[in-house]
């Protein structure tokens, strides 16, 4: 995510990268690489999870903006953006219902549990935002919920939200990620461009 980073802040964009697990101690949470077919991984990671209820990533978001719009860097004036990779899709989502004015572009990629029956689920919360998407969809995940690509399209267009939902073909979950054992330099590259477009067209 540094990378990643360092690639926003060079096209300009000031760039904040919040820690999700401080309530759990510093980063890097976890420490060292994951693994996330190993069992025990995955059960730290969803352990960490927990803590990261739809109520307390509002929150989290509302704070960070307060922070970042106190910068003398940051224009409040314009539109920003939000990203999010893997569990980090839906969090993106929320911060966009929480800061409908505020959050102009949300990217979600290989984004995990955007469709689910909750009530709070990520794709009924569209109709709060006013921010255009670009949902990247991996192709093993596309497998695993054919319906939920459907489903988000079809909030957006009740919403009247203009969105890019997209399954990425030959790309698998975790395909954007540099060093993961997935990543798909192609893919991850256009997906890349894709959403420097997005932020070039939404967040002046």
């Amino acid at each position: 995510f540094r990378q990643m980073a360092g690639r926003m802040a060079a096209e300009g964009y000031a760039v904040l990268v919040p820690n999700p697990f401080y309530r759990k101690g510093r980063a890097p949470i976890p420490a060292g690489p994951v693994n996330w077919a190993d069992p025990a991984d995955r059960a730290k990671l969803m352990e960490l999870r927990s803590a990261l209820t739809p109520e307390a990533t509002a929150r989290d978001a509302i704070a960070c903006f307060a922070w970042l719009d106190g910068q003398s860097l940051v224009d409040p004036g314009k539109g920003a953006g939000v990203q999010g990779y893997c569990m980090g899709g839906p969090m993106s989502f929320l911060a966009a219902a929480a800061l409908p004015d505020r959050i102009a572009a949300v990217g979600s990629f290989h984004g995990g549990g955007l469709v689910t029956a909750a009530p709070d689920s990520p794709h009924r919360l569209i109709a709060r935002t006013r921010a255009e998407f670009l949902v990247a969809i991996a192709e093993d995940d596309d497998q695993k919920e054919p319906q939920a690509k459907e489903a988000l399209r079809a909030a957006f267009r009740a919403a009247g939200r203009l969105a890019e939902v997209e399954v990425y073909a030959g790309a698998r979950h975790g395909w954007c990620v540099p060093g993961s054992a997935v990543y798909n330099p192609e893919a991850a590259e256009r997906a890349w461009s894709a959403l420097l477009a997005l932020y070039r067209r939404r967040l002046t």
